[in-house]
């Protein structure tokens, strides 16, 4: 008897998905695993931690009993997946405080009012991010996607830095995408006046990412405060919504249900987040680009001294970071 053609294609897809999905759990098995130790008396900085990998780094932390300090934007957004993963881990120590990363001023505030809660801070995780959106411009006038990403996680990295010295050994971890491979710091431009092209920014953001971090790493030798990069992967979250096949209502319909088998959750995402950020041993690590949980080669671009510096010295005037 012969199989309906219908039925031997759609047999045929069923058994690819089955595959793909039987496979996903397998493509995220990352190097480092994260180790089932407990984080009693841990202090913890997590931004954009109310959503996507940042909600689910802040999960996977809270469960081994740090206290978390979730830096969002929106605190009823923040507030609700707070108590959340308070019922959910049983966890009390997670606090909600408002930073707003495309405004200098919130940042300054959230560092000030963080200081005079907490007088340690073993790990910072600079998460939050903007990807491919319409141009638009920080409170400081800074295209918003090398502002949020790069300029505000670099204002407030270095504001913490007195209180990760002497809460060392302690660890800044930068979240990165590997579209930073593609990217170019533009030094004629580097805040998109001349031309504004969102995939080139959302790239040359991440760039930027790497190269703060190699450059830092440089900066906080011996002071027992390490600094890497980590790309956690294509992930299922929020940071999608400005591409093409979330604004097609056509593509929304044919092309969003099958994303589901080449991109991975948001919890898949976050383990290579929050295992690099605790892991016995990556504690002496540091400068270093982490994809999906693999120490990986840099581009000769992100390992150019000479940006780097260019790019940090300019970073200093843009947050006026030495100002009185």
């Amino acid at each position: 008897m012969q199989i309906p053609r219908p039925l031997y294609v759609g047999s045929a897809f069923a058994t690819v998905a089955g595959v793909i999905y039987l496979l996903k759990d397998r493509i995220n098995e990352y190097e480092f695993k994260g180790e089932e130790k407990k984080l009693q008396n841990k202090v913890i900085i997590v931004t954009g931690a109310n959503s996507g990998i940042g909600k689910e780094t802040t999960r996977a932390l809270a469960a081994r009993e740090a206290k978390i300090i979730m830096a969002c934007r929106d605190m009823n957004k923040c507030e609700t997946v707070r108590k959340e993963i308070v019922l959910e881990t049983m966890n009390k120590y997670i606090y909600c405080r408002q930073c707003d990363l495309a405004s200098q001023e919130s940042i300054r505030k959230f560092v000030k009012n963080f200081k005079e809660e907490f007088k340690e801070l073993h790990i910072l995780i600079n998460n939050a991010a903007v990807m491919s959106c319409p141009k638009s411009k920080t409170k400081e006038g800074i295209e918003m996607q090398l502002g949020v990403n790069y300029i505000g996680h670099f204002l407030l990295t270095n504001l913490l830095l007195d209180t990760l010295k002497v809460s060392a050994p302690s660890r800044i971890l930068n979240v990165t995408s590997a579209a930073y491979s593609r990217g170019k710091i533009r030094i004629d431009d580097l805040n998109s006046e001349k031309n504004y092209n969102p995939d080139e920014a959302y790239r040359q953001s991440k760039l930027a990412n790497i190269l703060f971090t190699t450059e830092l790493a440089k900066r906080l030798k011996g002071t027992g405060v390490t600094v890497n990069a980590v790309y956690p992967g294509s992930s299922d979250t929020e940071i999608n919504r400005h591409l093409s096949y979330h604004s097609s209502y056509i593509s929304s319909i044919f092309v969003k249900p099958f994303t589901w088998m080449f991109i991975q959750s948001a919890r898949q995402g976050a383990t290579p987040v929050w295992t690099t950020a605790i892991h016995d041993d990556l504690k002496d690590v540091t400068g270093c680009y982490f994809s999906k949980g693999r120490k990986t080669d840099l581009t000769k671009e992100a390992q150019d001294e000479k940006i780097s510096k260019w790019l940090w010295l300019t970073s200093e005037k843009w947050t006026k970071l030495n100002a009185n």
